[in-house]
């Protein structure tokens, strides 16, 4: 049968995931763009200490497009200002490290970038807190429907 998938579970989490993007807001799918490049470093890492060298490439490459389609391309460098040229260049260093990190098998390389990571993921839960604690009417950074973190 076409469209069946070997893997039971992997289909009902496949199907979760699809649903929390559907209906999550802009914001939320940028934390989710974190989530999934954290969690494809943590894959890397176990990969690599276990001499793993296709699967170890293949998470990499994943945290990378989730960094450079995802992250990247998401910022408003022209609306953002100087703040959204900061994260682009963090972007950037974050992709170059796990790029080091495949190419000399290196654990610290991968833990930076998951640190990295992981403190900006940090700052976008505390945005979303911020948001939940304010009334509709006193958001300034929301345009056109959608949230701008760049203009917080």
């Amino acid at each position: 049968m076409f469209g069946m998938t070997q893997n039971p579970a992997a289909a009902y989490a496949q199907i979760g995931v699809d649903t929390m993007i559907q209906s999550a807001d802009p914001h939320r799918l940028i934390v989710m763009l974190f989530e999934g490049a954290r969690t494809a470093i943590s894959m890397a890492r176990l990969h690599m200490e276990h001499n793993e060298i296709p699967e170890k490439g293949a998470a990499i490459s994943q945290a990378i497009d989730i960094i450079n389609n995802g992250l990247l391309v998401s910022l408003d460098i022209e609306n953002g200002g100087e703040l959204a040229e900061r994260l682009a260049a963090l972007y950037e260093y974050i992709s170059q490290r796990l790029l080091w990190a495949n190419l000399k098998n290196n654990v610290a390389a991968l833990d930076e970038a998951n640190q990295l990571l992981g403190e900006l993921q940090s700052a976008w839960v505390m945005i979303a807190r911020r948001l939940n604690h304010r009334p509709p009417q006193r958001e300034p950074w929301r345009l056109n429907g959608s949230i701008s973190p760049l203009s917080i």
